[in-house]
């Protein structure tokens, strides 16, 4: 029997219109463009790991890691990648309509992990702050799991309360307990600023559900003056807040603000290009925390303006593209599945801006990661958890909208 190729030179191809427009379609199930920004601002973020962390083990407090060659940090963060990845193929695999179910019974799991963070013996402490479970390999940071957890609760509870968001008692109340109830536990670990992005998941939600604009205006005001109370409450925040507003002031410069200060400094000393990758004087012990907290000064110092902004490009792609492929599914009647994108785009943002503003010196010092780039476990697993639900979704936008069922 002769060989026949699978086509002929010269000749066109019998191909119809539609099998090519099916075929093309093949070509693109999920979004790709976000798979890879997501892979490029986590491999980023690596490379500027390694080089904020490179001098840790010079000082007494890292001592323990010298043994590691100064690659420590970089091999843990490489780990966290290669399980975020593997973590995020696998919620990929879950029906968005099988995460809305397991959405109450995934909330409360989570307020269970918050419980047991608080029982001594049991809660990891770590810089003061008992936020950490130990799993012997790694710590889980149960208040990372409960964003994205408040982003499936929140768009879960609207969409069963349709009909009652225009209420008080039955709209707003029993989701303001819920809450109420993850910001008391946060508080006491203390995690106030995990505290302030759940809250903005949830009131961003409740708002884009469709929940009364005359309750949610009292309830914006109600929730500034709670936490201007915790501020103004707590001396150690309310010093801190003070350093913010004078970060240069000496007694403030050598204390509360001096993170700040030096994170101003690196920003000062990158100018518009940097001084070069693996030049930063800052990292150098000067700045705390460099690694995790003020990844963005080491980038700003290293990599300059273009850099950071470059950085601030790339996640506001990611968070205008949550958006739209929130949007996508509301106008194909997939409620719960939009208000979990746009959620998911609250969260990123949020939280990207709280670390920005931060480095930046325009927010008070808060500690909060800067998603997908800082060091940290739980933080990058659950970023990339997130990001794979926000593809799901995307995914099965476009089965859809090609007529096909899930």
């Amino acid at each position: 029997m002769a060989f026949q190729l699978p086509f002929r030179f010269g000749a066109k191809s019998a191909e119809s219109p539609l099998e090519s427009r099916a075929r093309q379609s093949k070509m693109m199930e999920y979004d790709q463009p976000l798979v890879w920004v997501t892979l490029l601002l986590m491999l980023f973020g690596m490379v500027m790991v390694y080089s904020a962390s490179i001098s840790l083990p010079d000082s007494p407090k890292f001592a323990a890691y010298a043994r590691w060659q100064n690659v420590y940090f970089l091999q843990r963060q490489a780990m966290f990648i290669a399980v975020s990845l593997i973590a995020g193929l696998f919620v990929f695999r879950i029906r968005v309509a099988d995460l809305q179910k397991a959405a109450p019974y995934l909330f409360i799991g989570t307020l269970v992990l918050l419980v047991l963070v608080l029982i001594p013996g049991i809660g990891v402490v770590v810089n003061g702050g008992r936020r950490w479970l130990s799993l012997k390999v790694f710590n889980v940071q149960p208040s990372e799991l409960m964003k994205v957890v408040a982003v499936l609760y929140a768009a879960d509870y609207t969409v069963r309360k349709q009909q009652y968001m225009h209420k008080l008692t039955k709209g707003f109340m029993p989701m303001a307990a819920a809450i109420g109830f993850v910001g008391l536990l946060l508080l006491l670990e203390p995690d106030l600023g995990a505290f302030g992005v759940i809250v903005c998941i949830a009131m961003g939600i409740l708002f884009l559900g469709g929940i009364n604009a005359i309750w949610f205006g009292g309830i914006g005001a109600v929730l500034v003056t709670i936490f201007v109370s915790i501020i103004a409450l707590s001396k150690f925040r309310r010093e801190r807040y003070f350093a913010y507003l004078n970060p240069w002031e000496e007694d403030n410069a050598l204390n509360k603000a001096y993170q700040l200060t030096h994170s101003l400094i690196a920003f000062g000393r990158g100018e518009i290009f940097g001084v070069g990758l693996g030049g930063s004087v800052e990292k150098l012990h000067y700045l705390p925390e460099a690694h995790t907290d003020f990844l963005l000064a080491v980038i700003g110092e290293e990599l300059g303006l273009a850099g950071v902004l470059v950085v601030i490009a790339l996640f506001y792609w990611i968070i205008k593209r949550a958006f739209d492929i929130g949007r996508q599914a509301i106008a194909i009647d997939q409620t719960f599945a939009g208000l979990t994108a746009k959620g998911i785009g609250i969260w990123i943002g949020v939280q990207t801006f709280i670390n920005m503003g931060v480095n930046l010196g325009l927010l008070p010092t808060k500690g909060l990661t800067l998603p997908l780039m800082s060091y940290g476990g739980t933080g990058v697993v659950i970023n990339c958890i997130g990001l794979a639900i926000l593809l799901r979704i995307d995914y099965e936008n476009r089965v859809l909208m090609r007529g096909g069922r899930l």
